[in-house]
Formats: C-alpha cells, structure tokens, sequence
C-alpha cells in the first residue's frame, strides 16, 4: 500500500476551492496539519486531526482537506468534493487515491482504513477531491 509523498510546495487552486463545500467556523486543529492533508473530525471533541487507514477506526475517516499548514489551536477549514489541490509529483493522471496508512497522506491503492476514493490525480501533480464528507 504505497503512501505518496507531498511535493515541498502544495498548495490549493483558489478558484475551485471557493466553490467546493467547506466545513468551517469553529473547527480547531487538534495536532499540527500539514498542509493539503485529508483530515477528520474527531468524535470526542470535535477536532480536526489528519486521516490515518492504518486501521478500520475514527482517524482513517476523511471528512476534507486542508489547504494549508495549521497548527494544533488554530481554527481551520476543510475542503470537499470539487476542490483541486497541487499535491505531489509524477503522479499518473486519472489515478484513484485513498487516505494513506501514514497521517494526512494519500496512498494510490486502498488501505486498512482507507477503502474509499477521496481524491483522483487530474494530472503528474495535481489532485481534485471526490469524495462527499463522511
């Protein structure tokens, strides 16, 4: 189950992204996200934290991405269906992605966890998510 590495610069495309549902409000991360991260919203305290399929339990849902690194305390917005991000490199265009079995990463076959589509590779970097919120 291949996990794939971000790029060093990922980042959100602004004109999909202001038209993709959005969680937003009084989300707060629970840890440290990385930027262009599938995340959760944990059940408990209503936090976000970053999607892990390492196993069939809460962290390997995926309820949005997060555009853009925020750390644990600070308010953030997750991302839905529609929305594009610049995630990666060499990543082959039409390519199914999955939550990864590391946090907040994607892996391009299924996981433990992670055995729904929440995003498709458009082009050798970028991906648009596909995925409705859990």
């Amino acid at each position: 189950m291949p996990n794939i590495a971000r790029g060093t610069s990922p980042s959100a495309d602004v004109s999909t992204g202001m038209y993709a549902p959005q969680i937003s409000g009084s989300l707060i991360a629970g840890e440290n996200l990385d930027g262009v991260s599938p995340c959760y919203i944990r059940a408990s305290d209503g936090r976000v934290f970053m999607s892990n399929g390492t196993a069939a339990n809460e962290a390997a849902k995926f309820d949005g991405f997060c555009a853009k690194a925020t750390k644990a305390g600070e308010s953030v917005t997750l991302f839905g269906v529609g929305a594009r991000f610049r995630y990666g490199t060499s990543l082959p265009p039409g390519q199914n992605l999955w939550v990864g079995t590391a946090a907040g990463v994607l892996s391009d076959t299924p996981t433990t966890g992670g055995t729904v589509v929440i995003a498709r590779a458009i082009n050798a970097t970028d991906i648009r998510v596909v995925a409705n919120f859990a």
